[in-house]
């Protein structure tokens, strides 16, 4: 029996079909993220790239992330933490009954605020899978970054940090845009610099203008720049957790954005393991067996 694995986001679909054990038989992905899709084209997309894939008898479909959005496929409300496998395959909501499926996502709440993931949910079930923890700190990077700890295998709490969106804004869109290069490769050096700036505790809105003085007296040349800016930016949410107790923290993300929490965490002393998209495809097929075992 085979799986169709499926990650569907705002911006990007990716699929893999996986095997009963979970290994990974082909991949695929494409531009096709919720917000290209028109108003009840779903059905039609999902078969134009999936339907090869499903045509033995037998096999199923899970999709995780925006799909199951107010603007996805189906809406798949939020499943409250504390979660972990059960609670998540409970929640599952079925698009074609045995065929296929959507996963909800995650709510927790801080202060009387509602904090909420999906997809990443699934990353971090998928990390566990691979690493055989259960408890501890993932971090995931991207656009909107999710910082959450897990406890006996079930994601207790999280917290997101908008670092990706405000460095897109400060980079491109602010006055820092005119002597900063955005596309620059990282330099450790600038960037373990920005880190360090924050601990000066002045705040994310005044160290950042200094990305400005910098160059205007000709402290940093412009193909630095950015790297000090992303240092500034994930120093600044490095300094609002709690590490004094953490010894390792799961990074699950690309290589890119992974690499520099890796340096930035290195350089609180805290150590790190790095996963890539293998924990999504661990993670849908966890979730696949337990739904699978509640049913049967």
């Amino acid at each position: 029996m085979h799986l169709v694995a499926v990650d569907w986001g705002t911006s990007s679909l990716r699929g893999a079909l996986l095997d009963e054990t979970g290994e990974v038989l082909r991949e695929q992905s494409h531009p096709r993220g919720i917000l290209s899709i028109p108003p009840g084209g779903f059905a039609d997309v999902f078969e134009s790239l999936f339907a090869e894939w499903m045509r033995p008898e037998g096999t199923r479909c899970i999709i995780s992330g925006m799909a199951g959005s107010q603007q996805g496929w189906i809406e798949a409300p939020y499943c409250a933490c504390p979660a972990g496998l059960d609670e998540v395959a409970r929640s599952i909501i079925d698009i074609q009954p045995g065929r296929i499926a959507l996963l909800p996502g995650l709510r927790d709440e801080h202060s009387g605020v509602p904090d909420v993931m999906r997809g990443e949910e699934v990353q971090i079930f998928g990390a566990m899978a691979l690493t055989g923890l259960r408890d501890g700190l993932f971090v995931l990077p991207g656009t909107h970054n999710k910082w959450a700890r897990a406890k006996g295998g079930r994601v207790e709490g999280f917290r997101t940090f908008m670092t990706g969106e405000f460095y897109a804004l400060l980079s491109q869109h602010s006055i820092l845009a005119r002597t900063l290069d955005a596309d620059a490769p990282l330099d450790e050096a600038a960037f373990l610099q920005g880190v360090t700036q924050t601990h000066n505790r002045e705040g994310l809105l005044h160290n950042a203008f200094g990305a400005r003085t910098l160059a205007l007296f000709n402290r940093m040349p412009k193909s630095q720049l950015s790297s000090y800016l992303s240092g500034l930016l994930i120093g600044e949410e490095l300094r609002t957790q709690s590490l004094q107790t953490t010894s390792e923290v799961v990074l699950i993300g690309s290589a890119a954005l992974t690499q520099r929490y890796a340096l930035a965490l290195g350089a609180a002393g805290v150590l790190t393991r790095t996963l890539g998209a293998e924990a999504t495809w661990a993670g849908l097929h966890a979730l696949a067996n337990t739904q699978g075992r509640r049913t049967s």
